[in-house]
Order: C-alpha cells, then sequence, then structure tokens
C-alpha cells in the first residue's frame, strides 16, 4: 500500500463540512466519538457486515427510504446502552437549529453504531445522553489512540480478557484528484490487527500455550466444534467521509468497499461475535467514479485502523501495540 504520486494523503480534517468531537469517561474506560454534519446535513449510506451489530436510524439509510441528510453520526462504547449517547446530541442539535424540519421544531437524525468495551474498565461506565452531549461541545481536530469510542477499544479476545491487547479509534484520508476520501474507524474486533503494508502483526491476540502472536485463526480452527466467543462481544465501526458528489445507493457501495479495508488488517473479520459496520458520509462537491471512489475509501479505512491500534494507550491491564515494541 505504497502511496502513489496520483492519492496523496491529506489531513481528515480538510474534507469539508464536518466536524468531529469526543468525551470519554477514563476510569470507566469508555468514551464516544461524535461527526457532526453541519446544518444541511450529509447524504450517507451504511453496509453492515457483522452478525452482532448495535445500531439506531440504520434503516434510514436504505436507499429506499426517504431520508436525504443526517445530521451526526454517534460511535460508542457501552455496547448498546451506549446508543443513549445519541440522545444527548440530538439535544445539542435542536438547540442549534439543526435537523428536519417539521411544524412543531426540527428533528436531528442522528445515526449511532456501538462496540462492547465493557469488559475493561468498569461495566457499568456506559456512555449516556450527557457524554454524547459534551462530545458535541467539546469540538476540534480529531483525536487518534484511546480517545471517544476507542478509550474502552480492545482485540484478539478469542481467549478472553487475559490476552487481550488494547486498541483505540484512528483516522487517514487521501485525495485523488479534487475527490477527497477520509475514514475514522473504532477498533474492537474479535480478530488480530496486522499491518496492510508489511502483513507484521500489531496487537491482537498471544497464543497463552506458546507465545505465537496473531493466533486468533487458529483458536478459532481449534474450537471450530466448541464454540467459546461470546456473541456480540465484539465490533470494529466505522465511518467514510468524502466530498464526492453520490447518491445514497453509491455511498452504500462505497461502504461496502470499505469493508475490504478491515478485510485487510482484521483477522478475522466480520464474524458472527462481531457488529462490524461502517457509514459513508457526503457533502457533495465533484463528480467522481464510484468505484474509484470505493478503492480509496477502503485503502484510507485499512490505514485508519492501522492508526487505531498504532496509537492507542495500554489500560485495563490490557497491553497496547507501542508496549510490544
Amino acid at each position: 500500500m505504497n502511496e502513489p504520486s496520483y492519492a496523496q494523503r491529506i489531513r481528515l480534517e480538510e474534507i469539508e463540512g464536518f466536524t468531529f468531537g469526543s468525551a470519554e469517561d477514563p476510569e470507566g474506560i469508555t468514551g464516544c466519538t461524535v461527526i457532526l454534519t453541519g446544518k444541511a446535513g450529509a447524504r450517507a449510506g451504511i453496509d453492515i457486515r457483522g452478525g452482532a451489530p448495535a445500531s439506531r436510524e440504520s434503516a434510514l439509510l436504505n436507499p429506499l427510504a426517504a431520508n436525504d441528510a443526517v445530521h451526526a453520526v454517534v460511535l460508542s462504547g457501552g455496547s448498546a446502552f451506549g446508543l443513549d449517547a445519541a440522545g444527548g446530541v440530538m439535544r445539542y442539535l435542536e438547540e442549534q437549529g439543526i435537523g428536519f424540519a417539521t411544524g412543531e421544531g426540527v428533528v436531528p437524525i442522528v445515526c449511532a453504531s456501538c462496540l462492547y468495551d465493557l469488559e475493561i474498565g468498569s461495566a457499568k461506565a456506559r456512555p449516556d445522553a450527557d457524554m454524547g452531549y459534551r462530545a458535541c461541545r467539546q469540538q476540534g481536530a480529531f483525536r487518534s489512540g484511546s480517545h471517544g469510542a476507542g478509550m474502552g477499544a480492545t482485540v484478539g479476545k478469542a481467549y478472553g480478557t487475559k490476552y487481550m491487547m488494547k486498541s483505540g479509534i484512528g483516522a487517514s484520508a487521501a485525495r485523488a484528484g479534487d475527490l477527497q476520501i477520509g475514514a475514522v474507524a473504532a477498533v474492537n474486533a474479535l480478530g488480530d490487527v496486522f499491518d496492510p503494508d508489511s502483513g507484521r502483526f500489531l496487537a491482537g491476540l498471544i497464543d497463552p500455550e506458546t507465545g505465537i502472536r496473531g493466533f486468533s485463526e487458529e483458536a478459532l480452527y481449534r474450537f471450530a466444534a466448541d464454540p467459546f466467543a461470546k456473541a456480540g462481544t465484539n465490533t470494529t465501526i466505522g465511518v467514510i467521509l468524502t466530498n464526492g458528489d453520490f447518491s445514497k445507493a453509491e455511498l452504500t457501495k462505497i461502504a461496502g468497499m470499505a469493508q475490504d479495508g478491515y478485510a485487510r488488517c482484521i483477522r478475522p473479520v466480520h464474524t458472527q461475535y462481531d457488529g462490524d459496520a461502517i457509514y459513508a458520509l457526503a457533502h457533495p462537491q465533484v463528480s467522481a467514479d464510484v468505484s474509484a471512489a470505493g478503492v480509496l475509501a477502503a485503502r484510507v479505512m485499512a490505514l485508519a485502523v492501522r492508526n487505531a491500534v498504532c496509537s492507542a494507550k495500554s489500560a485495563g491491564g490490557a497491553p497496547c501495540a507501542e508496549d510490544l515494541l
């Protein structure tokens, strides 16, 4: 994944129309990240591949649904409890007069996806409406690592919490001509994470018997006849951001192609034990080919996954990639 001259890296914040906020509970080891899309909202699509998603308002992103704009996407810890954070984001947006106009006032359209981080820190510490509201009030440059939804993210959990490693949230962005594509990923996978360039193990399961790193696939094979992982306790959730003039159907396709970025780094991925999902949001400014956008989306998503684990800090007894170095 060397960077050719026709696809150049940019800062995530260079993609106009999107702002970022995060809030966390360092003691409870959980948090949420909010992507705000401005007064007019953004077109949106979604692709869900994992078998155990926790999400809100995802049906509105069906290309056949009437909704044409999303005003925010929330990525949160707390498992399904974390969906409460979206209520605080709605409150903030309503105060700003942002939302779908009705005769009785605006109704903000806020989508949300959650990851399971109850096994680290306190299981009773969960993002709520107040945390979601606080994240909106704390807008600024995107924060990678152990921040927001990445606060309690972990990877490599096939043998349970004793052998897992700390992960986080990450981002990457690139441009090809006038087309800009960015990615955000909160990585909380059952599987292991590998560098998309070199294939080097970054974070995940270390076999308790042999010390071999990156053993999650072998663990699944070993226990194929005797399921051992807890369904619904892992999830990688992400967002693609673009300035491309794409329809909801095209954004759904781009979100699906961006899942290839997960697959380049996370092994295994999209299992019944994961709730893997990717949103795609657009503030349409430039015309572009949907396939080219999808390929670039997969690339920056893979780099966002790498950034998530490489920028994480150890917490709750779980070591991070930096510790291995």
